[in-house]
């Protein structure tokens, strides 16, 4: 499968089998996963490998609660998920990286108030997309899970150093074919071919 297939075929994946993936193979993927760009080749991207259902229960317990679980219709099919790749991101790396003398000049050295735009927040975007592109390429389903809830109880029981910001996470697993279509899919709105700006801005659709 190449880079465009597996593009054109990547969808998020919400209900997963039980059917279990070595997490050996995990592993694999996160070490490849991080082989995408890295600024300055700072390396301040950082991945949490989580596999087995124990480990897969023990993510789902701390950024989610009872209410939210009971509630889902969705908790289920995700919780079967055979792992999860937390994507880590630590600011202060860069900052380090930036103040090295060969990067001293771009002012960004000085502390994280001086980032218009946090490269490590790229770069950690770069490495998920890496992760769930190389999932499709095996034939493995894969979800992005946003860090907006119990991301202190996440820090506190995986042992996560306080400098790292939690980006977010992948479950990653064998879809079982349950899945419900997103609704997002069926939101109105600009097509890729007018989101693409050839020589200016407003030359929608001409690339």
């Amino acid at each position: 499968m190449d880079v465009s297939e597996a593009l054109a075929r990547r969808r998020m994946t919400r209900s997963f089998s039980a059917q279990p993936i070595d997490g050996e193979l995990l592993v694999r993927l996160a070490r490849d996963a991080l082989r995408s760009p890295t600024a300055g080749n700072a390396r301040g991207i950082e991945l949490l490998v989580l596999s087995g259902p124990d480990e897969v229960a023990q993510y789902f317990a701390t950024t989610t609660d009872v209410a939210w679980r009971q509630r889902s219709a969705r908790f289920a099919g995700l919780a079967r998920a055979s792992g999860v790749i937390v994507v880590l991101a630590d600011p202060h790396t860069y900052v380090e990286r930036y103040g090295a003398e060969d990067k001293a000049a771009s002012g960004l050295g000085e502390d994280l108030s001086a980032w218009p735009v946090p490269y490590w927040i790229g770069d950690a975007g770069a490495a998920t997309m890496s992760l769930l592109l190389s999932a499709e390429s095996l034939g493995l389903g894969c979800c992005f899970l946003g860090a907006f809830r119990g991301t202190e109880d996440l820090v506190a029981r995986f042992d996560i150093p306080d400098r790292f910001v939690v980006y977010g996470a992948i479950l990653i697993g064998h879809p079982d074919g349950r899945d419900h279509r997103s609704a997002s899919l069926d939101r109105a709105g600009p097509s890729r071919a007018n989101r693409v700006h050839r020589g200016r801005f407003g030359s929608a659709g001409q690339a």
